[in-house]
């Protein structure tokens, strides 16, 4: 939950890129971060794959104006808006974007490569038709915002009981740890964002910091499979919620802009 998943990358830089704030060499070195290179299969009237600064141009000439993410699960297809061969695919790699514009989407396939002590990370975008339809189970900027307040006292109740149980120096060094990889990562929206999407973007990362601790610090004060099952249960909502406030900061400025042609 932490991390900033690649189809917010692609999102949130390939708006920027789109909407004229910067330039497509900036836009690709954001989009690809640590990973060796990205690329992009089955655009339309391109027969092989096809590099990156190629394929946000390509879009931009089919029509696309903004990138919109969707960020499903078992069970809560978030973001999606079908068909279903698409959906299967976005669920399989937890991630996808949609293209506003032309029924478009994308869904990243990750690959290792390189020999061992040199291995090195490939993406690879395929690019297939979608449903024109409103996404799923997006809230607004300002309904994520309300969720997540009481998402993170509930997080922060979950996590508590974990720390009485006596997991308190192993959560505590697990936060200190999580806490400094966010900041490493802190900008994680490009420019053309409205601050309360950061604001959302942020506090969505705390509510998934809290989450991971808790099912990162082993079972805890859980002394039966039925109270582990039972924090779990309690946590899921959490982490759906700061899932769903992700979805709606990275979408925030293509559905700002539906707003404004309505």
């Amino acid at each position: 939950m932490l991390s900033e998943p690649r189809s917010g990358r692609l999102a949130a830089w390939g708006n920027a890129l789109l909407a004229g704030l910067i330039s497509p060499d900036d836009a690709v070195l954001a989009i690809v971060g640590e990973d060796a290179v990205h690329r992009v299969e089955g655009l339309p009237g391109e027969s092989a794959p096809v590099g990156l600064t190629l394929a946000l141009g390509r879009l931009r000439a089919l029509g696309v104006t903004g990138l919109r993410v969707a960020l499903p699960t078992s069970g809560h297809p978030l973001g999606l808006s079908g068909p279903p061969e698409f959906n299967a695919r976005a669920l399989d790699a937890e991630e996808a974007v949609v293209c506003y514009g032309a029924a478009l989407g994308l869904v990243p396939e990750v690959y290792e490569a390189g020999p061992a002590g040199d291995v090195h990370v490939e993406v690879v975008w395929h690019c297939l038709p979608v449903r024109e339809a409103p996404p799923a189970d997006v809230p607004s900027l300002g309904e994520a915002e309300r969720e997540l307040a009481e998402a993170l006292r509930d997080a922060t109740e979950v996590l508590s009981r974990l720390d009485v149980a006596g997991s308190g120096p192993v959560a505590e060094a697990a936060v200190d740890a999580y806490r400094a990889r966010a900041e490493r990562g802190r900008e994680v929206l490009a420019p053309g964002y409205p601050p309360r999407a950061v604001r959302v973007l942020e506090l969505a990362q705390r509510v998934g910091l809290l989450v991971s601790v808790a099912y990162d610090s082993g079972p805890g004060g859980a002394v039966s499979a039925s109270e582990m099952a039972a924090r779990a249960e309690a946590l899921r909502p959490v982490e759906r919620t700061a899932r769903r406030a992700q979805v709606a900061a990275y979408n925030s400025v293509v559905e700002e802009r539906e707003k404004g042609v309505r």
